[in-house]
């Protein structure tokens, strides 16, 4: 099955500046390490930045642009989106289906949020999901640590077994991108 990596939201905005998001400099080399396994095996590479009509997402400005240390590539494909769900008028959903993508490796920020809000409507598309179980994160929120909300999405996303498609939880260095044909 075709494969495609998406990674969600790893910006300037929530990566650079204090409090920086958890695990920030572990995570992002985790998704260096995806990016360059999936380009190694013709994978497609999404990068997915949220924007916002007002600061600090506008679109252009430095907050918006990918965290520093990411290894994204000019060949790599690049998505603009306004709401926590990447296919939610992105034309996402139709450049998978150009592709032939029956499969997503699903990482990024925030766990709680674009990670948890996509992968579920992947599953709804007909995806079937790895979700990179270490290269996804958040910042710690009044009710629950970062480390807490991670652990949360990962126990509970494999779970959701009424989309019809696996979602299964894998660690970065776990998952392996099947060569292009």
């Amino acid at each position: 099955m075709k494969t495609a990596l998406l990674i969600i939201d790893v910006q300037s905005g929530m990566f650079d500046h204090e409090p920086r998001a958890d695990h920030a400099d572990a995570v992002i080399a985790r998704l260096n390490q995806l990016a360059a396994a999936a380009r190694a095996a013709g994978t497609p590479v999404v990068w997915v930045q949220h924007e916002r009509a007002s600061a600090p997402l506008i679109h252009g400005s430095a907050e918006w642009q990918l965290a520093r240390g990411l290894d994204a590539q000019p060949d790599d494909h690049y998505l603009r989106k306004t709401t926590p769900d990447s296919f939610l008028r992105t034309g996402l959903h139709q450049q998978l289906q150009q592709w032939g993508v029956g499969q997503l490796v699903i990482a990024g920020y925030a766990s709680e949020f674009c990670i948890d809000t996509t992968t579920r409507s992947a599953a709804a598309h007909g995806y079937a999901i790895i979700l990179a179980s270490d290269a996804h994160t958040t910042h710690d929120k009044d009710h629950a640590s970062a480390a807490q909300i991670r652990a949360h999405e990962n126990a509970t996303l494999p779970k959701l077994g009424s989309f019809g498609v696996p979602i299964l939880l894998r660690a970065a260095a776990e998952i392996a991108f099947p060569a292009s044909a």
